[in-house]
């Protein structure tokens, strides 16, 4: 019970920093360096609004499932991560990786028909094996989450 209380504190800090610095990114650092490199680049300049559109729209992502992960920790600090409340935050989670997922596709699809080098298609075809992974991933966390729940209410049902 303490290595899990420990664990809990220690990923709260750290997702409490993870947000700080998804906001800079967010806010200052992406929308001014795409604007340097379309500055130092002006054949990219028609890219500089959709390229910042997506990039904020990613860190977003990441900042959703960082909140609801947070709602998950709560549950669990409150030992009730085996209910239905528990499902409406992985499904978030769930659909926001899908969201991302749908994105980086997109941006695969658009540099793999237009790019010179190998170097950034295979990039993104990388990230989004990743999300694809990572989605995955979740949708069975999803379905373990759903058969604890079931089993933990027939338990406390039968007792």
């Amino acid at each position: 019970m303490l290595t899990e209380k420990l664990a809990v504190a220690a990923l709260r800090v750290f997702l409490v920093v993870l947000f700080g610095i998804l906001v800079v990114f967010q806010t200052l650092s992406l929308p001014g360096g795409i604007a340097y490199h379309t500055q130092q680049n002006p054949h990219d300049a028609n890219l500089r609004w959709p390229l910042t559109a997506i990039a904020v729209f990613l860190v977003l992502c990441v900042e959703v499932v960082v909140v609801a992960t947070w709602k998950l920790l709560t549950l669990v600090k409150k030992d009730r991560i085996f209910t239905t409340a528990s499902l409406k935050w992985v499904d978030l989670i769930v659909w926001t990786i899908a969201a991302a997922w749908l994105v980086f596709v997109g941006m695969l699809l658009f540099v793999g028909f237009n790019a010179d080098d190998p170097g950034m298609p295979m990039l993104l075809f990388l990230v989004t094996v990743g999300i694809t992974v990572l989605g995955l991933l979740m949708v069975v966390m999803r379905a373990l989450l759903r058969q604890a729940t079931a089993l933990r209410s027939d338990m406390e049902a039968v007792i």
